[in-house]
């Protein structure tokens, strides 16, 4: 696989993209006085065909987990392969190790497209087409996904990007906010029921540190544009993450004994292809009908505190 890198760049951002590895984010630094800083986790140049490492990947056409590799729609069961992971599961869709096509490329602007008709091997029974476009705007870095029906049915879906965001070490080397009031209780990463009221432990709508033991939790109600602020207090920086109303649902992933930390923004609940099956309200799963195309943006927004 090759993988040539693609940089935007302005007075604020430099960002690298990777179009034969599934679109993905190579690294997102800003300018911190003279320096350029890492705060997106940045991707070794050895690890550039590997969207697993990378600073951000997409999920298409759907986001985060379905249980058993297998989901019902329309009366029938479809049953897609399992990830080699070994939990027994499909996860984050099936375009990030794909080759995207340059649409268009600048240097504050690339835009990608992927067709699913091109691969014979695509885990996912219908046709679909997507889109990736990154651009910069002033203190602003976009990344939008789009998702377009290319079969004769119906079929449900979802997107997302995995971005992975810097940890300092310490307690206080990073700040997060998170606009949500509701979280899915779950069992193995999977949710039954729809979201509840966040318990102390889960609720980030106070700027708070993250957790030092492990966290990964699944997050929605959100009120506001803002899905998430990241402050850096050492730096003086922060990230806010605005996104389009589609992307109703934040994961917050935070391994433990790791200089990194994901906030994910995506349209669809874990599981959401079962969720929404069941009848589960919440799921985030849309519909999209022959020709149908939906899409949605999210904006880091970079400020010295």
């Amino acid at each position: 696989m090759t993988n040539s890198l693609h940089t935007l760049q302005n007075e604020f951002w430099q960002v690298g993209i990777l179009p034969e590895t599934g679109a993905s984010v190579a690294f997102g630094r800003v300018k911190h006085s003279t320096d350029w800083l890492d705060v997106m986790r940045p991707t070794p140049v050895e690890d550039y065909d590997n969207s697993s490492n990378s600073a951000s990947f997409v999920m298409i056409p759907w986001s985060n987990r379905l249980r058993d590799a297998r989901f019902q729609y329309d009366g029938q069961t479809h049953q897609l392969e399992i990830n080699q992971s070994g939990e027994g599961l499909a996860i984050h869709g099936d375009v990030r190790q794909r080759v995207w096509k340059v649409a268009r490329s600048d240097k504050k602007r690339l835009d990608l497209t992927f067709d699913s008709r091109d691969y014979a091997d695509v885990n996912f029974p219908f046709a679909f087409s997507a889109k990736a476009n990154y651009w910069l705007d002033e203190h602003n870095f976009y990344m939008e996904l789009a998702l377009k029906n290319e079969d004769a049915q119906p079929f449900p879906a979802g997107f997302g990007h995995h971005p992975y965001f810097v940890r300092p070490e310490g307690s206080m080397g990073v700040l997060v906010e998170i606009d949500c009031d509701k979280y899915y209780e779950m069992t193995a990463h999977m949710p039954d029921a729809a979201a509840v009221a966040v318990t102390d432990e889960v609720d980030f709508r106070n700027l708070r540190s993250l957790p030092e033991t492990g966290f990964d939790e699944l997050l929605t109600g959100r009120h506001t544009e803002l899905t998430g602020r990241i402050i850096y207090p050492a730096w003086n920086t922060q990230i806010e993450m605005v996104s389009d109303p589609i992307y109703e649902h934040t994961i917050l992933y935070c391994p433990k004994d790791q200089p990194f930390f994901a906030l994910e923004p995506a349209t669809n609940a874990n599981d959401g292809f079962n969720l929404l099956a069941k009848g589960v309200e919440g799921h985030g799963v849309f519909v999209l009908q022959p020709g149908e195309e939906k899409s949605g943006v999210i904006r880091l927004d970079y400020q010295m505190t």
